[in-house]
């Protein structure tokens, strides 16, 4: 078995960062979402 994961902060906040999210129409919704329900940190 190999390791498959391998973290990489770039790679991480472009797929999932706030600009990304605020960028597409599902994306703020996912952040609408998560404001609605409290959450501390909306995106990486």
């Amino acid at each position: 078995m190999s390791i498959t994961y391998q973290p990489k902060k770039r790679k991480r906040a472009k797929t999932h960062g706030f600009l990304v999210r605020t960028k597409s129409k599902n994306g703020k919704k996912v952040i609408t979402r998560r404001r609605q329900k409290g959450r501390k940190k909306l995106s990486v």
